[in-house]
């Protein structure tokens, strides 16, 4: 196989992709306004909550978050998908995981999407982009189907899903060695340092590169994803409680996660949630080392910057599914939402998120709602709107999301989501889907169950205008609406794989 980095210098391109441009007209406009072709680098986080990032909640240590969050523009009512495999097919094709079949609805090792498949990589190199994906994949666990097949160049971090954090290997089992390099596992898999610290370490190498072309740089870190183990300079020790003080955990006074200048994380009696606390501590100071990397190099004021994370908290867990993997018992932070992690109700799949561009972005809150799904079109557009003179257009290629740029870069935000496309929100989740859920202007409904809803009557509907925390199904008071939305339902399930 020739490498992805041969491809690159070879000026090989990828047939497929593109995203229709505008016309020559309103490309040439803009082209005279903003000719410099924008840097994109989207940080993805792992299993972090509504409530588990700063600027949503004060018990919360983030501040380097926060204050990207404040610089930009912040999306109230950010989707993704119920768990991180979905989501992550979400991002990278703009289209909803079920349009690709069971492997896409849920967490697995298989290949989640078909070789050849247009990417937001693949399309972004197209258009002359230096791809890279830095930290989790979990789209395919072996390197035939890792992401240099998908339009990434150069990869760096786990094949597979959650990892220790130390020691970099997944479950027992066929994919457990999965650290890897542009494919190749790496021997010994760099036991001994924090994951967090390897893939903040692998993107500020990539940003501290010559870049003669834009770079697109994918930054998915695998907290706070368990197992949480925050060991400081004891790294030979998991993190365990003090056989003496069963409240604190052993050296907790001497491991810099644990504390922040005001005190917060130490004020929270749960040890469980302070652990977790300590995660998200550790994981603002990676996001802010990066950030100052690109501050470094001069390029913040060129690079758009995305944040999400990949679901809702994980809240509950057993323990032992990976190394040093401690058992955890109501971990994250108070939830505002009914739902956590692989539900369809707003706990599961309604996220932190935002974006950040200075002199591009107005700071400030967008209240409509938005889905990861939408990223890949507003970013081709994007790139579209800034391509080279006399670059050559692609066919357009099929997505569920719309392109947000309008909104983003609009004088009055207002009258931009006024202006939005009509569409759906749509969800499914399991290898056997046994979760719907659709959400239609202020209208939502859910169903849980063996088999897919056949009538109107078989679906909860909720107001989230009204009812945010979906604690009052309203179906009998509005069947028109459920009815309505039950046959939008069916038209999106008609589009999916079997």
């Amino acid at each position: 196989m020739v490498p992805m980095r041969t491809l690159r210098r070879s000026g090989i391109s990828l047939a497929f992709l593109v995203l229709a441009s505008a016309s020559t007209a309103t490309a040439t406009r803009a082209q005279e306004a903003a000719p410099r072709r924008p840097h994109v680098l989207i940080f993805v986080t792992d299993d972090q909550g509504w409530a588990d990032v700063g600027y949503h909640n004060p018990r919360v240590v983030s501040p380097r978050i926060d204050s990207l969050a404040a610089a930009g523009a912040r999306f109230t009512q950010h989707y993704v998908m119920p768990q991180c495999t979905p989501t992550r097919v979400a991002l990278l094709t703009g289209r909803y995981p079920s349009r690709f079949g069971p492997a896409a609805c849920e967490a697995s090792n298989e290949p989640a999407l078909p070789l050849g498949t247009p990417t937001l990589a693949a399309l972004a190199r197209s258009h002359g982009y230096d791809t890279y994906l830095v930290g989790k994949w979990h789209l395919g666990s072996t390197p035939a189907h890792g992401p240099a097949h998908y339009g990434f160049a150069e990869s760096y971090g786990s094949l597979a899903g959650a990892v220790g954090m130390y020691d970099h290997r997944y479950r027992a089992g066929r994919y457990a060695e999965t650290w890897h390099r542009d494919g190749a596992l790496i021997d010994g898999a760099e036991n001994g340092r924090h994951a967090t610290d390897l893939v903040a370490d692998e993107a500020i190498r990539v940003l501290r590169e010559p870049h003669a072309q834009p770079f697109l740089l994918y930054v998915a870190f695998h907290a706070v994803h368990t197992p949480l183990d925050e060991r400081g300079r004891f790294v030979g020790r998991p993190t365990q409680l003090d056989p003496r003080k069963p409240q604190r955990w052993l050296d907790e006074d001497e491991i810099e996660w644990f504390h922040d200048p005001a005190g917060v994380i130490q004020s929270e009696p749960d040890p469980e949630k302070r652990l977790l606390l300590a995660a998200v501590h550790h994981l603002d100071h990676a996001v802010g080392r990066i950030v100052d990397a690109l501050r470094e190099r001069e390029l913040v004021d060129d690079t758009l910057i995305l944040f999400t994370s990949d679901n809702g908290p994980q809240v509950d867990w057993p323990g032992n599914a990976y190394p040093d993997d401690l058992k955890l018992t109501d971990a994250n932070q108070p939830h505002p939402m009914r739902g956590k992690k692989l539900d369809l109700y707003e706990g599961g799949i309604h996220v932190p998120g935002f974006a950040v561009w200075p002199g591009h972005i107005a700071p400030g809150s967008i209240e409509v709602p938005v889905h990861v799904v939408d990223w890949l079109p507003t970013l081709t557009a994007l790139f579209a709107r800034h391509r080279e003179p006399n670059a050559r257009t692609s066919p357009a290629i099929e997505t569920d999301g719309i392109d947000l740029g309008p909104l983003l870069f609009a004088p009055d935000r207002i009258a931009a989501s006024k202006a939005l496309p009509d569409r759906d929100l749509y969800w499914t989740w399991g290898r056997t889907t046994n979760r719907w859920a659709l959400r239609h202007a202020q209208w939502k409904i859910v169903r849980y169950g063996k088999q897919a809803p056949e009538r109107a009557a078989q679906w909860q509907l909720f107001d989230l205008s009204s009812d945010p925390r979906e604690q009052r199904d309203v179906g009998a008071e509005h069947p028109e609406v459920r009815q309505r939305l039950h046959e939008r339902f069916l038209r999106q399930r008609a589009r999916d794989a079997e």
